[in-house]
């Protein structure tokens, strides 16, 4: 065959317009009034990865203060729980500390632990919590950023508005059997601060397992109709520093890590030593030797 006879008729193609030709290129490229809208959507993407995921670790110290008279604060923190969140991890820990401590109270000496906020509060109303942050501090040299400082009445109306807690016990605990039990806010206050046929060590377990519960409660969807009155109960019983641009970050860390993620410990009878002191009163001495190491373990430092 005779290649250079054969011939392609000219009107078999058909040619392309300056204008079309154009207007296929442009659609490769974004259209000059889409940049802002992508260099805003890229920058608040790239904003919360580094508010979500950014380093950094925060200590907060939960405060649970005993009954106190009308309209006071004035009351002894007979929980306390020094937590760290290190949200890029995610890590949560909590560290119960006993409120028999013997310590070195600023501004009052040598004391319990858990009257630090007391003799704080009694003298200038609003000051407990930062005695409390100020005591763990300067005896654990540990930073602490934040407090949470909570009523034991106030928790008891939280249990109630999220419909109680569920637990489930792998043995005898509190006077409870092993099973699984729904408990309301005047039993899960009982449970957490019981200490029949125990000691102050079982207590600070117990008291960790229920607040392990009641964020279990607060994740499920079952429960999200709930918030509204939780939130209520919140304001009237709780009060804290944090502010309020971290908590999504802090919300966040929990909801990876999840309750049954939680390290979860205490200061165990290993760790002190009882004595009694010149006025009779039972107390615990810490051994900074064997305590140390969990500290850094937890806390990095």
């Amino acid at each position: 065959m005779n290649l250079s006879s054969y011939q392609i008729p000219v009107n078999s193609y058909r040619s392309i317009s300056q204008n079309q030709s154009t207007a296929i290129i442009k659609r490769n490229v974004i259209p000059c009034g889409c940049w802002p809208i992508f260099l805003l959507s890229a920058f608040l993407g790239l904003a919360c990865a580094i508010y979500f995921f950014a380093p950094g670790r925060y200590n907060i110290l939960l405060l649970g203060i005993d009954r106190t008279p009308e309209k006071s604060n004035v009351g002894r923190t007979d929980t306390m729980i020094l937590t760290t969140i290190v949200p890029i991890e995610p890590y949560v820990g909590l560290l119960s500390i006993p409120r028999d401590l013997w310590v070195n109270v600023p501004g009052v000496g040598e004391n319990r632990i858990n009257t630090a906020h007391f003799f704080a509060e009694a003298g200038q109303t609003g000051s407990g919590p930062a005695a409390a942050m100020q005591t763990v501090h300067q005896n654990f040299g540990e930073e602490v950023d934040y407090y949470i400082r909570i009523k034991f009445d106030g928790f008891r109306d939280i249990i109630d508005a999220l419909g109680g807690v569920d637990i489930n016990l792998t043995e005898p605990t509190a006077g409870y059997e092993p099973g699984k039990y729904l408990l309301n806010g005047e039993k899960a206050l009982a449970f957490a601060r019981n200490r029949t046929g125990t000691d102050d060590f079982f207590r600070m377990q117990q008291g960790q397992q229920i607040l392990k519960a009641t964020l279990n409660q607060i994740r499920s969807p079952l429960n999200w109709y709930r918030l509204p009155a939780v939130t209520v109960a919140l304001i009237r019983s709780v009060d804290w520093n944090v502010p309020f641009w971290l908590w999504p970050r802090l919300g966040l860390a929990l909801l990876r890590v999840g309750p049954g993620g939680i390290d979860g410990r205490t200061i165990t009878r290993e760790m002190v030593t009882p004595t009694t002191t010149d006025q009779g009163a039972s107390v615990l001495i810490p051994n900074w030797e064997k305590i140390n190491p969990l500290l850094v373990e937890m806390f990095g430092q």
